[in-house]
């Protein structure tokens, strides 16, 4: 899949969090050599068990509008750390006592952090070229 296509996608993400009141937000490009199964987190949390499911709901919800679903779900019952794997990032939905206990951003802390506006620009750049005129396209010698 192309990088700006799994930006896109990431930041559709973002935003399901965001709409649904998601805190510390973090988003963490991983490195290609660290031994990372995918090329980016996003690390969110949620302040009681309904709005981690309703987050990991409305992520799920807005990406298979775009025809994508997670290849494993994890911890939706408990909803303590619900885990939704889309094979290039996986989107990691903490209650605030299980994110201090597991802290990723210090496990990955040679990953890059990225804020959501750089995620956004991707999703809104299209190249997009004016196309010529017939006349221009094909020149004939």
């Amino acid at each position: 899949m192309k990088k700006n296509d799994v930006k896109r996608q990431v930041s559709e993400a973002i935003s399901a969090c965001q709409s649904k009141k998601a805190e510390q937000i973090t988003i963490l490009e991983l490195e290609k050599d660290s031994g990372a199964f995918t090329d980016y987190f996003v690390i969110c949390s949620g302040t009681n068990p309904r709005q981690i499911q309703a987050i990991s709901d409305e992520v799920e919800d807005r990406l298979e509008r775009s025809r994508l679903r997670p290849t494993h779900v994890e911890g939706y019952r408990q909803a303590e750390w619900v885990l939704l794997d889309y094979i290039d990032f996986v989107v990691h939905v903490f209650s605030e006592k299980s994110r201090r206990f597991y802290d990723l951003e210090r496990l990955w802390k040679s990953a890059k952090r990225l804020e959501p506006t750089d995620l956004a620009r991707a999703k809104t750049r299209r190249v997009t070229e004016p196309s010529a005129p017939k006349s221009l396209r094909f020149k004939r010698t």
